[in-house]
């Protein structure tokens, strides 16, 4: 009986240590995964700063910290599993395993991930740029590891994933540096076609946010024979961020100038000949 005894006391008491020295690791690894949480936090946000006073693109900005983010975090639970007590060699099988898996059930969003690192190297537009992409038509507010934030002119928050664009055409109206905003208007037959175009150069002429550098000259061309007026079409150019104020508020300046030149609006016209039996 006293043997039996013993042996009890012997297993509860082993039992106490192991579960006293296990409860004391894992008390040691929450208190080390929240501090390193927030040591990670801070560590993010000196770089973020560091990053804007380097003058570092806006572009790979949002991707590098968080690849650098992803990367602390990582070592930091790998480090809190050896306060656990779990073997570093065995832990890294288990994250293999768990990468593998992880791979296979977010198959498009890895393709997201190559996609928007092709749009960091390949740069086919950069943070801040006009482009055209899926439908969507505003400037680039970011670029992350697996969608690219469009703003529109709508005020609109377009968000695409990297995949989407890289599959399809990107039209980037910023590469260049300016745009030329074709606007068409006609006058009818008869009218004074020179005048007419004197008149809308003197609208572009005047205009503030029309470029005047010799090589961007503005123009006005006739574009079509229409089959009831001639078609011109005025052709400035402008900074990206003006070209909406130009295609809508010149247009109307072009309107009215030519209207208060005694420019009717084209109607339909027919030509009606009589045959005398």
């Amino acid at each position: 009986m006293e043997q039996v005894s013993e042996s009890l006391q012997s297993f509860f008491s082993s039992i106490s240590s192991g579960l006293g020295d296990w409860g004391l690791k894992l008390i040691g690894a929450i208190a080390a995964l929240i501090i390193g949480l927030y040591v990670i936090r801070i560590a993010m946000k000196a770089l973020s700063r560091l990053f804007d006073l380097k003058n570092i693109d806006g572009t790979l900005q949002p991707f590098l910290l968080t690849t650098i983010g992803f990367i602390l975090k990582l070592l930091l639970i790998i480090s809190i599993a050896g306060i656990v007590g779990v073997p570093i060699a065995s832990f890294a099988a288990i994250l293999a395993g768990v990468g593998v898996a992880i791979g296979a059930a977010f198959n498009g969003s890895l393709g997201h991930i190559a996609s928007g690192i092709m749009l960091l190297i390949f740069r086919p537009f950069r943070v801040g740029d006009l482009i055209k992409t899926n439908g969507a038509f505003g400037f680039v507010k970011e670029i992350s590891v697996f969608v690219t934030v469009i703003e529109t002119f709508q005020n609109e928050t377009e968000i695409i994933p990297n995949s989407s664009i890289t599959a399809n055409k990107i039209t980037n109206l910023t590469k260049v540096g300016n745009l030329r905003v074709d606007m068409p208007f006609a006058i009818r037959y008869g009218a004074d076609i020179n005048k007419a175009k004197q008149i809308v150069l003197e609208v572009l002429n005047g205009d503030k946010n029309v470029l005047k550098d010799e090589s961007l000259k503005a123009r006005v061309a006739v574009n079509n024979l229409g089959e009831n007026s001639v078609e011109l079409l005025a052709l400035p150019y402008v900074k990206c961020e003006n070209y909406w104020d130009v295609y809508w508020d010149t247009r109307q300046n072009i309107v009215e100038a030519l209207g208060k030149a005694n420019y009717e609006a084209p109607l339909p016209q027919r030509v009606v000949t009589m045959v005398n039996k």
